[in-house]
């Protein structure tokens, strides 16, 4: 049954019985589930919440190091590599990136909840308002942003750099080397669906809560899982044939979609609220904010414990991190050839940028209706039931039906982004990094999260989202921690590495041997197609690798020869304490000038057989050399290689002898 997936079957089994055992103490023990979930959250938030609040300010404040720092100029890819996007784009994506359901569920709903019951403050008092747009701000902002960027950095650092699997796995390549593809690989990456699963899950439910209410506004329709679960499976269905249409196409309109009609929403709260005022207040909640940043970064409240801050910073935190495998893929994608000082400066800060203004337009908006208008019947609506609150909200406002119509279009439509694309970044890691898989794998995983959505909230409604959320970030939480020092230790020897490569005494990579000026010329001619490089690689490239590898293995330096991904070949010779000696030649293109005297006119593409290292330093066509060629090419960049890692380890030993070397 499974022949024709493509799945690597220890990841993809290992987390289906994960999810599978969670699910049956809620379909099986209904009546206790609640109650265990209960428990479960608060025995992990009693014994691990300061690690929650540990790890997520030690992310924050490893991603600003690495951008500040000398390792802000290194690049995601090659060092040849360019942007797949122009700037513009990429922005507008990372744009995107940043709604979601949670910022439709919550714009009102937790400004007023802190202005009605602030961890600190009295209530409904000026004081509280100025908590409860601080800490709104705090959970929303450029904390969670950290814990996205660790993890789509060290997927594009190691995807694109090191020519590695887009899979968390690979982000430990540093520490682990070949055992990433292991059992301690396995379990990464099983962390890495499970907490994505339940993440996502709970995105579903909060949408679906707060679809049901908005129905229950305009067509008086109850309250309940008896709604709740036709909605989940119709919407569900949406997505599953937004998952089947593929990412170009079904993925991309509903994004396009759900950003425009945020948007407008956003700007009709601001032009019929108080605008001026909004201005106002939202160049004081970004001081607010960055006057108790570090404060609350690191409180636990350790002196005067209060339940508060498990239910809302530990919550988010906890969320965060079982969402940052799905957003960190998303971004990873769209960043290759980017600096890591251009990734860390437009994931943190534009995403956060639009959030903040988002959540002051709602929520100091939600303030001033329920201090005037309202005489606080908003703040007791909410108090009540969180989900009716934006709907609530509206009725305040010119033409309530339409902006609740249009709520309830825009929660659907995250809940179906957010469904078709979880699923394909989960159905990509439990492929061991392969993007190109069946339609019928993906379609589990699109169903698998509405009967996960399904099956927690009638086990226990948001509290048991939020209590599984919780249990399953914990151990990707170490695994993100592992992912920090990975990439600590794998850009400082790139760092090292190029330090050597300023050295005159070692010429930069280049072919060792040409082709004869009449093969040249015929290149030139004629552009090679796929099909004739494709043919290179396996009747000249492979050869040539196979025959190194095997003089290295018998020489005493094990070696082989490697399918990699895009039908890539590579030689890899493992090392301990230094990055492995790498030569790989995968198939390239690159479009030819429409103006090209060859070219007919048209834009036409000219296919290479492009070399990478380990080092991420430039490649070169070898199409059209001779295996012999070849061969004394890859001699000359192993002896090259030999000559940069003995002046990286020097190098790494002098600058910090209490450390190990790179990799």
């Amino acid at each position: 049954m499974f022949k024709s997936f493509v799945i690597n079957p220890p990841v993809f089994f290992g987390s289906v019985l994960i999810i599978a055992v969670f699910l049956a103490v809620g379909v099986i023990f209904p009546a206790s589930a609640g109650s265990f979930f209960s428990a479960l959250q608060s025995s992990i938030l009693t014994s691990f919440g300061w690690l929650y609040l540990l790890s997520v300010g030690i992310f924050l404040v490893a991603v600003l190091l690495f951008c500040l720092g000398r390792y802000g100029r290194l690049k995601l890819g090659p060092d040849d590599s360019t942007p797949d996007f122009k700037f513009t784009s990429w922005i507008a994506m990372l744009f995107a990136a940043g709604m979601g359901i949670g910022l439709m569920f919550y714009a009102v709903g937790e400004p007023m909840t802190h202005f009605m019951a602030p961890p600190t403050a009295e209530p409904r008092t000026v004081e509280a308002m100025r908590e409860a747009m601080s800490v709104t701000f705090f959970h929303w902002g450029i904390h969670a942003w950290g814990i996205y960027a660790v993890v789509g950095l060290s997927l594009a650092y190691f995807g694109y750099r090191y020519n590695l699997p887009l899979t968390i796995r690979s982000g430990l390549y540093p520490l682990l080397k070949e055992r990433i593809n292991g059992p301690i690989g396995h379990a990464v990456d099983i962390f890495a669906i499970v907490g994505t699963m339940f993440g996502i899950a709970t995105s579903l439910g909060l949408g679906v809560s707060q679809i049901n209410a908005g129905l229950n506004y305009l067509l008086g329709v109850p309250i309940g899982p008896m709604v709740q679960l036709p909605l989940i499976a119709a919407i569900t269905a949406l997505a599953t044939v937004s998952v089947v249409t593929g990412l170009d196409k079904g993925v991309r309109i509903l994004s396009e979609t759900n950003l425009v009609v945020a948007i407008l929403l956003m700007f009709f709260v601001l032009f019929v609220g108080p605008t001026a005022d909004l201005f106002r207040d939202f160049v004081q909640n970004l001081g607010l904010y960055l006057d108790t940043l570090v404060l609350r970064t690191f409180n636990i409240y350790a002196y005067e414990p209060t339940p508060w801050v498990d239910g809302w910073t530990l919550f988010y935190w906890a969320w965060w991190i079982s969402w940052s495998p799905f957003v960190g893929m998303f971004i990873a994608r769209i960043s290759r050839g980017r600096t890591v000082r251009e990734f860390v400066t437009a994931v943190l800060f534009i995403p956060a940028g639009f959030t903040f203004f988002w959540m002051t337009v709602f929520g100091n908006t939600g303030i001033f209706i329920d201090t005037g208008v309202a005489a606080g019947e908003l703040g007791n609506a909410i108090a009540n039931d969180v989900s009716v609150g934006l709907f609530q909200f509206f009725t305040y406002l010119p033409f309530p039906a339409v902006t609740s119509t249009l709520a309830i279009l825009l929660v659907a439509i995250f809940f179906i982004t957010s469904s078709d694309s979880g699923s394909l970044v989960v159905d990509s890691i439990a492929a061991g990094g392969e993007t190109a898989t069946t339609t019928g794998q993906r379609v589990f995983w699109c169903v698998m999260e509405g009967v996960v959505a399904a099956s927690l909230l009638l086990a226990g409604g948001l509290g048991a989202l939020q209590s599984a959320t919780i249990a399953s970030a914990l151990p990707f939480t170490f695994v993100m921690l592992a992912l920090v020092w990975a990439l600590f230790i794998g850009m400082r020897a790139d760092l090292a590495q190029q330090d050597a490569h300023a050295v005159p005494a070692f010429a930069p990579a280049q072919p060792a041997s040409g082709v004869t000026w009449q093969r040249r010329l015929g290149l030139m001619l004629r552009a090679p197609g796929q099909r004739e490089v494709e043919q290179f690689l396996e009747k000249e490239v492979r050869p040539a690798l196979a025959q190194v590898a095997s003089e290295l293995t018998q020489g005493g330096r094990p070696a082989e020869v490697m399918n990699e991904e895009g039908g890539a070949i590579a030689l890899r010779a493992p090392a301990d304490g230094m990055r492995d000696f790498v030569y790989g030649v995968s198939l390239a293109s690159q479009p030819m000038p429409i103006l090209a005297p060859l070219s007919g006119g048209k834009p036409e593409l000219r296919y290479e057989a492009r070399t990478y290292f380990s080092s991420g330093g430039k490649g070169y066509d070898i199409m059209g050399m001779h295996r012999d060629q070849i061969i004394a090419d890859i001699l000359v960049q192993f002896e090259r290689y030999l000559h940069l890692t003995h002046s990286t380890e020097s190098q790494i030993l002098h600058a910090a002898p209490e450390h190990p070397s790179g990799t």
